[in-house]
């Protein structure tokens, strides 16, 4: 069972995703965990409802243009309209502004992507992820286990190539990121087969 599991949880992908990541106190990881062991969900913190609103939309939005491609560009446009007045009204960056998107590997046990500010060993990072198109958002601590210079075969603009551990991720999220890394090698095995 377990190690059906960790072959799962090791299926990994090259992706683009929205990708936020902030290093953070241990600290600040061991409370959410005491919080979530009382019944408290990470997402419950301050700031992660704005978040979740803006990436749930785009989520709805995704569903809704497989089946109504004008409804949802009707409602994008006004979500867009709305999001930039919010932003007018309250004078600062949406939660959205932070994420980035980013070339990544991804799979449930971690996450390796090039940035140009370097990471400590062992320093814990809070994590904002989405999973695109269809905007899945994963919240979650990482522990930096590598910081080096890409490869040669990587040809990356960027200094450093991070790579996390997972150290806090729910398991409906694990199971989310399982599931589109599964989606992602399917659609490209998929390509690969119809682009010889």
């Amino acid at each position: 069972m377990t190690e059906g599991l960790n072959r799962r949880q090791s299926v990994r992908v090259t992706d683009r995703v929205m990708l936020a990541i902030h290093p953070v106190s241990p600290e600040k990881m061991q409370a959410v965990a005491q919080d979530f062991q009382q019944g408290i969900s990470p997402y419950n913190q301050e700031g992660l409802a704005d978040l979740q609103m803006f990436i749930g939309a785009q989520n709805a939005l995704a569903k809704l243009r497989e089946r109504d491609v004008e409804l949802a560009d009707y409602l994008q446009h006004l979500d867009n309209k709305m999001n930039l007045m919010l932003k007018q009204v309250r004078g600062g960056q949406s939660p959205l502004d932070a994420m980035t998107m980013r070339k990544a590997d991804l799979s449930a046990s971690g996450i390796a992507f090039f940035t140009d500010l370097p990471f400590r060993l062992e320093e814990i990072v809070e994590v904002h992820l989405a999973l695109l198109p269809s905007y899945i958002y994963v919240y979650s601590f990482g522990k930096v286990i590598a910081c080096d210079p890409p490869s040669e075969e990587e040809n990356s603009a960027c200094k450093f190539r991070v790579s996390l551990e997972f150290v806090f991720l729910l398991g409906e999220d694990r199971e989310k990121i399982i599931q589109h890394t599964f989606k992602q090698q399917s659609l490209a095995l998929r390509n690969r087969r119809l682009n010889p």
